[in-house]
């Protein structure tokens, strides 16, 4: 989350994602609906967990790739008291009393027939158990700011990650969100997470390998505009990096998910309408739906010039 300003509370129910308050940009919408995808086509079976989900808007996004015999938990406060006056004071600051279980549950069954299960109390309580251990494939963590929740947090999240899953981090960067970027970097230099690529706001990791995930963004390909892609090298290993916007309103219109008309960005007012979408490019035929989603992320230059990058080096 990037501000401390929120809109009050809507009263309606949400007819599109971008109708829900909350601060999921487009390029990660794209990137959940990818890489939940990538693991449904590769086999990979495992529930879902969100350690704070606000009003809805990515717990939205999850929901839509929950397969049969999966679980979806979301642990959130929401108008709970806080375990702690840190917490206490962050969640004054920041949600304003804005932040309802009734709004979050309104907004979640707008686009889904059944609720996930809820966890009404502070993340820290999932280490007890509730979690069975490795059976989890996608793990996002979004609750407090505070370096010592977010350790926790992340501690939690290896703990219920599996074989190929991965945890998203949100705010590991943002100025006001100095102990998550602690906690983030803490993990990768003592805990074993391999980062796989990080959006503005958000850092994907596995405790694993994460050389599959990134040659597949590299070699996706796409044409969109404003949204780019580049290879860092840290500590000796590679890291993606996302960034740009307006990835979900340029998908082709029979493509769309239910959510793909936010026109959010960071940095800027949510709108009030949506407005009228570029475009679309013509379907491409042959490969599979996941793979046609995701090819929206990367611009064909980029992916050319690391394509030559790569081959140099052999």
């Amino acid at each position: 989350m990037v501000t401390t300003e929120t809109r009050p509370e809507q009263a309606t129910t949400p007819r599109t994602l971008d109708e829900v308050p909350g601060w999921f940009w487009p390029i990660d919408q794209q990137l959940f609906g990818w890489l939940l995808d990538q693991q449904s086509e590769s086999g990979l079976r495992g529930d879902l967990l969100e350690l704070g989900s606000y009003l809805g808007r990515s717990a939205i996004v999850m929901g839509a790739h929950l397969r049969p015999g999966e679980s979806f938990t979301v642990c959130d406060l929401f108008d709970s008291e806080a375990p702690d006056g840190e917490n206490a004071a962050e969640m004054a600051m920041s949600y304003r009393k804005t932040l309802t279980r009734s709004a979050f549950e309104r907004n979640y069954l707008a686009f889904h027939s059944e609720l996930p299960t809820i966890v009404q109390a502070p993340t820290s309580v999932l280490g007890d158990g509730r979690i069975s251990p490795g059976s989890c494939r996608f793990v996002h963590i979004d609750a407090s700011h505070l370096y010592e929740h977010v350790a926790v947090d992340i501690r939690t999240a290896k703990a219920a990650l599996g074989p190929g899953g991965i945890v998203v981090l949100d705010d590991f960067r943002s100025q006001h969100t100095p102990g998550v970027a602690a906690a983030a970097w803490e993990a990768v230099f003592r805990l074993g997470l391999r980062p796989v690529c990080v959006t503005p706001e958000k850092l994907y990791g596995v405790w694993g390998d994460p050389e599959p995930l990134q040659s597949a963004l590299i070699e996706l390909g796409g044409d969109v505009a404003d949204c780019y892609l580049d290879v860092d090298v840290v500590a000796g290993r590679q890291l993606v990096r996302l960034s740009g916007r307006g990835v979900a309103k340029l998908m082709p219109e029979a493509e769309r998910a239910p959510w793909a008309d936010s026109e959010s960005e960071p940095g800027g007012e949510q709108p009030s309408a949506p407005r009228a979408p570029q475009p679309a490019p013509a379907p491409r035929p042959g490969p599979s739906a996941a793979r046609r989603l995701a090819k929206d992320l990367l611009p064909p230059v980029a992916v050319r010039a690391l394509r030559k990058l790569r081959a140099g080096d052999h």
